[in-house]
């Protein structure tokens, strides 16, 4: 009879069975839990089932496992076959990479599971999909690497960018990692450092170019610029921000969501729910925006059949054009919030309270991008103590021409 168990290492399940004469694992991704042992208990009372009426099918319950390379006919495979085949013993990596995906999905935000779809379909699965999981060398990743260097990318260089290519192997390590743990072989996976970032550059506006801006920007879209550069809200926030979520009453803007394609979805992390404060500007444009859409749409900025904003074609109609006719240097509509961030603590703003308001978790990230031009900013760069030391420096000679006199 068989059993579901638990693995020690990770307390993931699995179920422990006998077919054929022969002893069979098949591993899942559940946690160890009442309600998950209850599912699988209930999945292995079918299949012995079928197994008494001599009715089981092993592709049928496990179309993806590697074990049905063990059976032919519901009969082992001869040894010499199973002799010449190295590693057959884990799946391919296409076959593997599936299962995983489907296992995992449930775990992540609808971006996440396209942008997963993504890196697999047009990029792991064509470089190891014919290779079975257990035959993938150190030396086949690094020269996967080493060709998604040079393919062809957006970017200022032309190829795809370290950030990119960090975020397809970390999917590999993923895939490798856990099939890795499963079918008892040693991840190659080891000792490969993710790609060094270079540091991000930013150019916020001054708060007089921000005025000019907002006074010249075209009448529909005043509101919404005057939204994104005095709350630091992130583009897919503010394009799916919802009436809803806005509280003239208590003057707070809640960020609940945010538009990725077209849809909204949960913010980009637990930290990014935030309240924001409704100032001066933010609370009069709102309420302004409220008498032009509030009726029209569920959506704060909208075009005109209700529908949220379309933020590249904004960018290359409004934004773009208004910065030419300006004489301002080029920037991408992200610069909006990097400029709260700066007017924010120029302004004096507790660094914790400027770090809730941009929906960072901790300080750490507000100081590694902005903390240059605070200083500039806030007149905080080191004058004051300058000027102590040039207050105290006549103060050396006179005590030495003291002591030469006595």
């Amino acid at each position: 009879m068989g059993k579901v168990r638990a693995r020690k290492e990770s307390k993931k399940l699995f179920i422990d069975f006998r077919y054929d004469g022969q002893r069979f694992r098949e591993q899942t991704l559940l946690d160890d839990n009442a309600k998950n042992r209850k599912q699988l208990e209930q999945l292995l009372q079918r299949m012995e089932a079928k197994m008494l009426l001599s009715e089981f099918n092993y592709a049928e319950f496990f179309p993806n496992s590697s074990n049905l390379q063990k059976l032919k006919t519901n009969q082992l495979i001869n040894t010499a076959e199973l002799q010449n085949a190295s590693n057959s013993d884990t799946p391919l990596f296409n076959d593997f990479a599936t299962q995983w995906y489907e296992e995992s999905k449930i775990q992540w935000r609808a971006s996440h599971v396209r942008n997963v779809s993504s890196i697999l379909d047009s990029s792991l699965k064509p470089a190891f999909g014919k290779k079975p999981m257990g035959e993938i060398s150190k030396a086949d990743i690094m020269a996967f690497r080493a060709k998604l260097s040079k393919r062809k990318g957006r970017g200022p260089t032309g190829v795809v960018s370290p950030k990119t290519i960090n975020s397809h192997m970390t999917i590999l390590r993923m895939v490798l990692g856990e099939a890795a743990e499963r079918f008892e072989f040693e991840t190659p996976y080891k000792n490969i450092k993710p790609l060094k970032l270079q540091k991000t550059h930013i150019e916020p506006f001054s708060l007089q170019e921000v005025q000019r801006i907002i006074d010249n920007v075209r009448p529909d879209y005043r509101n919404y610029y005057t939204v994104r550069f005095f709350t630091g809200m992130r583009t897919g926030e503010v394009d799916g921000l919802k009436w809803k979520n806005i509280d003239f009453a208590k003057r707070e803007i809640l960020v609940r969501e945010t538009l990725i394609n077209g849809e909204t979805e949960y913010t980009k992390t637990d930290g990014s729910q935030r309240e924001i404060p409704m100032f001066g500007q933010v609370y009069d444009a709102l309420k302004t925006q409220y008498a032009a859409t509030g009726h029209m749409s569920k959506y704060v900025f909208c075009n005109q059949m209700g529908q949220p904003l379309d933020h590249n074609n904004v960018t290359k109609r409004v934004w773009y054009p208004l910065l030419k006719s300006l004489g301002l240097t080029k920037r991408r509509p992200y610069q909006t919030r990097h400029t709260a961030a700066t007017l924010f603590l120029a302004s004096g703003e507790n660094p914790e309270w400027v770090a809730r308001m941009l929906g960072h978790s901790s300080t750490e990230m507000l100081f590694k991008v902005y903390s240059r031009y605070v200083p500039n900013a806030t007149r905080m760069d080191g004058s004051a103590f300058e000027r102590l030391l040039g207050n105290t420096t006549p103060a050396k000679p006179q005590k030495e021409q003291r002591h030469e006199t006595a």
